[in-house]
C-alpha cells in the first residue's frame, strides 16, 4: 500500500492521496447493489465488510494493536500537518457530531447531540444545537457552549496567532449564544451555509481551543481532556505507539477493551508486523491480502495441510519444498547441491511458518472513501490547449482502466462518473457524457483541429507552421460541454492495419511528461500508467514517463506544477460545496505574477465551476443544492483537467479473533464494540452473521 501524500482530515481541508496499491489477487465476487438516493444515475455499490457480532458475544478486556502510518506530528485536526494517523486516534477520542453512515451521509450521533436544526432561515440562518446532558468531558465538566464558542473563536480566521489550516464554514458564523441552558447552543451565521454539519467535529475542549498557545501546542502530543470510550493514555514517539485506555467516564456502552494502541507500522511493513503479531488491525495492500487469502486455502477441510500426492495441489510452500527436494540431488554436486538444498528448504520452511502464522487473519475488503483520477496540467504545454485535454481523455478506456485494478479483488467495477460523490451517495449521478466516452477517431480530430498531426512531426524548410496550427489560437477551458471537434475536423488518414505514427507541430513531437510514484506498493498504479501510454500512443501521443520518489511526488511535481500528467487520489466527502471547491477552483494571478491555484493542482478552472459552487455552499434546500453540484461536476467534466477513474479499494487484515472490524467504507469503527470474541462452546452452531447498521449507533 502506497501512501503519497495522506488523506483528508477533519479540518476542512482536503490533502491528496496515492492509489492504495493493488495487485493481482482473486477474492469472491462482492455482491453489488444499485443505490439512487437522492436521484441520478446509480452504479454498483460494494458493501460494508466487517466482522459483525453482538456486544454480547464480545468478552470484556483486553488490548488492540491498530496499525497507522506514522505517529502523527499532531493531534491538532485543524493544523495544517495533521494527517490520516490524525484523523484514525482523534476519532476514537473526541466528539464527532455527524459521522458518516455506509452511504457516505452524515447522521447526528445521539451519543453528543439531543438534537441540531436549522430553526430560522430569515434574516440569518440560526442553527439550534441541544446537546446530550450526559455528554462530559473526561475531566468530568459537561460539554457546553463555551466549547463551541472556543472552537468558532479559533477558527473563524480574524485572530491570525491561531495557527490553523483551512477550515471553511466558520468564517461564516456571525455569533454564538448559549440558548436556555448550557447544553443549547445556538449558532447564527452571517451568510447561509448549506454544510454547517461539518462543523465542530472534531469538537475540542476550551483548553485546547481557547488561547493561540494551547491551540498551537498545546494538543500536539497530548489532549488535556477528552470525550469518548476511550481517554488518550500516552504518546510514545520513540516506541512509535499510541495508547488509549478505557475512560470511566464515558456515558455511553462501555467499551469492551482495556486499552487500544495505535502502532505506527510503514505499509510495506504491513505482512510482517502481522506474522510477528505485533499488530491485530491493519490495512494492507493486494500483494499482503493475496498471502492472506492463499494462506488459508494452503490448508485442506480439515485444518492439515493439503496432500502432496499425484494430482494435489500443494501451494506455495510446499512448492518450494519440493522444488528443494528435486534439485541438486547429483551425486557429482554433492557438496553444491546439499547447500542448495539446504538453503531452499531453509527458505521453503520460513515460508510456510509465515503462511502458518498468517492463518490467523482475515481480509476485509470493500471500496474507500476516495477516487483515483488522471489530472491533466493545463497550466502550459500542449494540454494548455483544451482540444488536446479533450483528445487525451477521449483515447482512454476507462472500462478497462478499471478492470486491471478492482476487477481481480472481486469488487465492483465501473468507471466513477463524478468528481464530487461516490457511488451510492446522495446526488451522485454520472455526467461524464458532458465529456464524452472513448472515441479514437474523435481525439484524433480533436488534435488535428490543434494542429498536432502527422506531417507536423517532420521538420518543414523555412520553418512553416505544420498541419491546421497556422492562424489557430489556443480555446480557453469552460467552452461547451462536450469533447467534440468542430463538424467538418476529419482525423488524420490512416492506412489500415497500420500504426498512425507520432504527432507533431513545427517539428516537434506531441509528448507528455507523466510522472508516476516508484515508491513500493505503487506498481499496481504503474501499471494503470502503462495502459494510459499504450493508449495514448495509439492516437499518436507520445508519454515520457518520469518516475520519483513518494516523498517527492506531490510537494515536487503535482503542488509545484512540474508534470503533464500524473495519476492520485482525493478523499470523498459529504459537503462537496465546501470541501472540493478549492480542488476545482479556477487559478487567480498573485500580486507578484505567481498563480494561486489553493489544491487545483491541474490549474484548470472557469468563473462557471467557481460561481456553482459559490451557489450550492449558499443554498439551503438540499435538492436545488445537489442540482447545482450536478451542474458544476458537468462543468468540470467538459474541461478535462480531472478523469476520474476508479473508486479506490479498501482492504483491511484483522484477527480472526476479533469482533466489529473490518473494511468500513465512508463510516468509521464503533470503537467500544471492538473486541475479542467470546469462545463458542463446542458443536455449538455459528451464529448468521448480521447485517451492519447503515446508522451509526453511539459512538
Amino acid at each position: 500500500m502506497s501512501h503519497v501524500g495522506v488523506p483528508r482530515g477533519t479540518a476542512r481541508k482536503l490533502r491528496p492521496l496515492a492509489l492504495l496499491a493493488t495487485g493481482v489477487l482473486t477474492l469472491p465476487v462482492l455482491a453489488g447493489c444499485s443505490s439512487d438516493d437522492g436521484g441520478g444515475t446509480a452504479g454498483a455499490v460494494a458493501p460494508q465488510d466487517i466482522a459483525v457480532a453482538a456486544r454480547n458475544m464480545v468478552a470484556a478486556g483486553g488490548t488492540v494493536n491498530w496499525a497507522i502510518d506514522a505517529v502523527p506530528a499532531t493531534l491538532n485536526a485543524f493544523q495544517a500537518d495533521a494527517d490520516s494517523s490524525t484523523t484514525r486516534i482523534t476519532g476514537a477520542l473526541l466528539p464527532t457530531l455527524f459521522p458518516l453512515d455506509a452511504k457516505g451521509r452524515p447522521q447526528l450521533d445521539p451519543a453528543y447531540l439531543k438534537s441540531a436544526e436549522v430553526v430560522e432561515r430569515e434574516p440569518r440562518q440560526v442553527v439550534l444545537y441541544r446537546i446530550n446532558p450526559q455528554a462530559v468531558w473526561s475531566d468530568s465538566r459537561h460539554i457546553g457552549a463555551s466549547d463551541f464558542v472556543a472552537q468558532w473563536r479559533a477558527l473563524n480566521g480574524k485572530d491570525s496567532e491561531f495557527w490553523t489550516a483551512r477550515n471553511a464554514g466558520y468564517e461564516r458564523i456571525e455569533k454564538i449564544e448559549r440558548g436556555a441552558d448550557d447544553q443549547e447552543v445556538r449558532v447564527t451565521f452571517a451568510k447561509p451555509y448549506a454544510d454547517w454539519r461539518s462543523l465542530f467535529s472534531p469538537l475540542y475542549p476550551k483548553e485546547v481551543t481557547g488561547s493561540p498557545d494551547a491551540f498551537n501546542n498545546g494538543a500536539r502530543t497530548t489532549l488535556k481532556a477528552t470525550s469518548g470510550p476511550f481517554r488518550l493514555s500516552g504518546v510514545d514517539t520513540a516506541k512509535g505507539e499510541v495508547t488509549l485506555v478505557r475512560d470511566p467516564h464515558w456515558w455511553g456502552s462501555r467499551a469492551k477493551l482495556d486499552s487500544l494502541v495505535f502502532r505506527a507500522v510503514k505499509p510495506q511493513d504491513r505482512t510482517e508486523a502481522l506474522t510477528e503479531g505485533k499488530v491485530d488491525v491493519a490495512d494492507i495492500d493486494a500483494a499482503a491480502a493475496h498471502r492472506i487469502v492463499q494462506a488459508a486455502r494452503d490448508k485442506g477441510s480439515n485444518g492439515q495441510p493439503l496432500a502432496h500426492g499425484p494430482g494435489s495441489w500443494a501451494g506455495p510452500a510446499a512448492a518450494l519444498r519440493s522444488w528443494a527436494d528435486a534439485h541438486g540431488s547429483d551425486e557429482k554436486e554433492a557438496a553444491a547441491a546439499q547447500a542448495a538444498r539446504e538453503k531452499n528448504r531453509a527458505a521453503a520452511d520460513a515460508y510456510a511458518a509465515e503462511q502458518g502464522k498468517l492463518r490467523a487473519y482475515a481480509v476485509h475488503k470493500s471500496l474507500g472513501p476516495a477516487y483515483t483520477q488522471l489530472a491533466l496540467n493545463g497550466q502550459s504545454g500542449p494540454l494548455a490547449d483544451e482540444r488536446v485535454r479533450k483528445a487525451v481523455a477521449r483515447a482512454l478506456n476507462r472500462q478497462e482502466l478499471v478492470d486491471t485494478v478492482l476487477k481481480p479483488l472481486g469488487l465492483p467495477a465501473t468507471p466513477l462518473g463524478s468528481h464530487l460523490a461516490l457511488v451510492g451517495q446522495p446526488g451522485y449521478q454520472d455526467s461524464s457524457g458532458a465529456l464524452g466516452g472513448q472515441d479514437t477517431e474523435e481525439a484524433q480530430a480533436l488534435l488535428a483541429d490543434a494542429g498536432w498531426t502527422r506531417e507536423g512531426a517532420v521538420k518543414k524548410p523555412g520553418g512553416a507552421k505544420a498541419g491546421s496550427e497556422a492562424g489557430k489560437k489556443d480555446q480557453q477551458s469552460g467552452g461547451a460541454a462536450g469533447a467534440y471537434a468542430p463538424a467538418g475536423t476529419a482525423a488524420p488518414a490512416q492506412v489500415p492495419g497500420t500504426h498512425s505514427g507520432p504527432l507533431g507541430k513545427d517539428g516537434k513531437a506531441l509528448t507528455l511528461r507523466f510522472v508516476l510514484p516508484a515508491g513500493p506498493g505503487s506498481e499496481p498504479l504503474r501499471a494503470v500508467g502503462d495502459k494510459i501510454v499504450a493508449m495514448l500512443d495509439s492516437i499518436g501521443v507520445g508519454t515520457a514517463v518520469t518516475k520519483v520518489s513518494d516523498d517527492s511526488y506531490f510537494q515536487d511535481h503535482i503542488a509545484s506544477g512540474d508534470y503533464d500528467m500524473a495519476l492520485y487520489s482525493w478523499p470523498a466527502t459529504a459537503y462537496p460545496a465546501t470541501d472540493d471547491r478549492p480542488i476545482f477552483a479556477k487559478p487567480v494571478p498573485a500580486t507578484d505574477g505567481s498563480l494561486v491555484v489553493e489544491q487545483n493542482y491541474t490549474r484548470v478552472g472557469t468563473d462557471h465551476i467557481d460561481q456553482l459552487f459559490d451557489q450550492a455552499v449558499a443554498e439551503l434546500d438540499e435538492e436545488t443544492a445537489r442540482d447545482l453540484m450536478q451542474q458544476a461536476d458537468a462543468r468540470i467534466w467538459a474541461a478535462a483537467g480531472s478523469i476520474p477513474l476508479y473508486q479506490r479499494p479498501q482492504l483491511v487484515a484483522s484477527d480472526k479473533k476479533l469482533a466489529n472490524v473490518g473494511a468500513f467504507g465512508f463510516a468509521v469503527p464503533h470503537y467500544q464494540d471492538v473486541g475479542f470474541k467470546k469462545p463458542q462452546p463446542a458443536g455449538a452452531p455459528a451464529n448468521k452473521k448480521p447485517q451492519p447498521a447503515e446508522a451509526p449507533a453511539n459512538k
